[in-house]
């Protein structure tokens, strides 16, 4: 077979040996639940609920605010505490519903389709915008918006993006494991949108396991394929992954439908089949907590909403005082300094480090290297980009494609001087965001 992969990347260590062969633990939380109405990208949901109302795990408690917006469900029955602000795993104030678990754990009835292959189009859509499905990997754009392009017709790929190539993440390769079944047939509803399209099932080389057990499921499905990618990092970033499996480029004015493509991650895959199939609502996060500073890493299964701090002592309660908490992977996740924050719809791991490597680095002066050109994905120049950035200058920025950084993290972790370069980049990329938006 061929290589398939992307110029540029690195090949930082990958811990997935603390959780890849831990079986996924399903865990009931005790406390109340906190379901931020900004679990994805657009409008914020508006609650349909009110104070003191008992409500059942998959009743719809938030609507749409818009086209593009998403639902939220319920993940566990109780009753309805009230409507505040509170943290996220992003450090932002958000609104918030609040529920008080019974511990009951009843669901409200679901409406199956008799047989989800003969659905139409409108339908599969409908099923899947009421489910609250977004895209699970971390962006959160709601999937209905994404699986209608304007020409259809033209999408010629349909990818399931499986690299997973964040260091320690291990939920995806367990999911690909014990629900591939799940995942093709959801794959299987996608390709019914796109009569053209070829479905790919894009893995890691890293993980033979899953290829040979994908491979074996989708064997005799007609217009689905597993695709073998090289480990590297960002292999899993929907502009590399489809370069890797198309030698199609976007940049960062384009959608993939633009060059024929569609891209959802594992988790959303097999969440559209259990919207369209079953009826069943986006309930539920796989996630991996693990990291040295965890005593029992492994692979969760929690109830959207669930405090990051009950995870935590799930997975056996922290090692020692770890200096860094992040929710998500190492190279683009966000560091948390409270863990007193709900899981939501994109959350993919908690991750606990004995040792905070960054802050405890000296940054020294640029030593015009190249190195953080030679593993950048996106072809920029990020010395020159990050040293822009710092004196607030957005002209230059944007003259040399500062808007082409996919902010993946590559530059900070090559950098002999310890720049901060990604960090600077995202800053300025969102000052000159911020500008177009007013102007």
């Amino acid at each position: 077979m061929g290589f398939l992969t992307f110029i540029g990347g690195v090949h930082p260590a990958g811990g997935k040996e603390l959780s890849k062969d831990k079986p996924v633990q399903d865990y009931q939380p005790k406390g109340e639940l906190v379901y931020p109405l900004s679990q994805h990208i657009g409008a914020p949901a508006k609650p349909i609920v009110e104070k003191g109302e008992r409500v059942l795990a998959g009743q719809k408690i938030a609507e749409a605010g818009g086209f593009v917006s998403a639902p939220v469900h319920a993940s566990v029955s109780g009753t309805v505490k009230g409507f505040e602000k509170r943290l996220n795993n992003v450090g932002s104030m958000v609104d918030c519903i609040i529920l008080e678990n019974d511990g009951l754990y009843e669901e409200a009835a679901y409406t199956p389709a008799e047989s989800a292959m003969t659905l139409d189009k409108k339908e599969i859509l409908k099923r899947i915008q009421e489910g609250g499905v977004v895209g699970m990997g971390g962006a959160g754009f709601p999937t209905h918006v994404k699986l209608s392009p304007q020409e259809p017709d033209k999408i010629d790929y349909v990818l399931v993006n499986g690299a997973e190539c964040e260091p320690y993440l291990t939920s995806d390769y367990r999911r690909m494991l014990d629900e591939g079944e799940d995942l093709v047939e959801g794959l299987q509803i996608m390709l019914q949108l796109f009569k053209n399209a070829q479905g790919c099932i894009c893995i890691e080389d890293n993980k033979p396991e899953c290829i040979a057990h994908m491979k074996d499921l989708v064997k005799d499905i007609p217009r689905i394929e597993v695709k073998e990618l090289v480990t590297k990092y960002p292999q899993g970033g929907e502009r590399f992954l489809i370069y890797a499996v198309t030698q199609r480029e976007l940049n960062s004015s384009m959608l993939p439908a633009d060059v024929g493509c569609v891209v959802d991650n594992v988790d959303t895959v097999t969440a559209i089949c259990h919207a369209v199939r079953d009826g069943r609502p986006v309930m539920h996060k796989l996630m991996t907590v693990t990291g040295d500073g965890i005593k029992e890493p492994q692979n969760i299964r929690v109830p959207i909403g669930t405090n990051m701090a009950e995870i935590i002592e799930a997975a056996g309660g922290l090692d020692g005082s770890p200096e860094k908490i992040i929710s998500g992977g190492p190279m683009m996740g966000f560091p948390l300094y409270d863990v007193n924050v709900p899981c939501v719809k994109t959350s993919s791991a908690i991750l606990c480090l004995q040792k905070d490597t960054v802050s405890h680095s000296v940054q020294t002066a640029c030593i015009n290297c190249g190195r953080c050109v030679s593993v950048c994905p996106g072809h920029v120049v990020p010395a020159r980009l990050a040293t822009y950035a710092s004196r607030g200058d957005s002209e230059n920025f944007q003259k040399y494609n500062g808007m082409e950084c996919c902010e993946c993290g590559c530059c900070s972790y090559i950098c002999p001087a310890k720049r901060p370069l990604t960090q600077m980049i995202k800053s300025m990329r969102k000052m000159v965001l911020a500008a177009r938006k007013r102007g």
